[in-house]
């Protein structure tokens, strides 16, 4: 089992302690400059300029500033996260970068506080694998979406199976495209 794994098997809560939090930045700070892949990977998520997007489970907001470059000033980035490190983390990049159309928002619970049918995309990266509750946690995903939105889920640190199984017995969404990086899904209705 890995390290991180352990770690997450062991709380009782999906936030991780401080520590864990600082010692992730440090090694993405190391993975960002040994193998810089983020704005490769994020073209692939269909993002466009004017877009409201929600990053979901942000942590030092790897991807947060990309999404925001990738949908302008006219666009909006909400940086969600359960850690208040987290969000610190975010709002220091938002003024180092004068990022005027990024906004880092503290969730309680799987709750993002966020206005309901806010975003056309909610991208939820490397963390999916930490839920507990997967369907409360794509409920939450969906109430945020559009109707004419999308999700973009990746596996985290668990099979792609597992996650597979976990947005398909949800019932909030359906997939509709997979790559080896990641899944998108269109919110369910019935």
């Amino acid at each position: 089992m890995s390290f991180i794994k352990n770690i997450v098997q062991k709380r009782k809560t999906e936030r991780m302690p401080d520590w864990h939090f600082k010692f992730m930045n440090i090694i993405f700070h190391v993975i960002d400059f040994i193998y810089p892949y983020i704005d490769k990977r994020v073209k692939k998520f269909g993002l466009k300029p004017g877009m409201t997007v929600v990053d979901y489970g942000c942590g030092p907001g790897r991807y947060t500033t990309r999404f925001a470059r990738l949908v302008g000033r006219h666009g909006k980035v909400f940086a969600v996260d359960i850690h208040e490190l987290a969000v610190e983390a975010v709002k220091e990049k938002i003024d180092k970068y004068g990022l005027t159309n990024i906004e880092a928002v503290l969730a309680s619970g799987y709750g993002s506080r966020l206005p309901g049918t806010i975003a056309d995309v909610v991208c939820a990266l490397d963390m999916f694998h930490i839920i507990k509750n997967h369907t409360e946690f794509l409920a939450e995903l969906k109430r945020i979406t559009k109707n004419s939105g999308y999700l973009v889920i990746d596996d985290g640190h668990q099979r792609r199976s597992v996650t597979k199984a976990s947005i398909l017995e949800s019932g909030h969404w359906d997939i509709i495209e997979e790559t080896r990086d990641h899944l998108k899904c269109k919110p369910k209705y019935t």
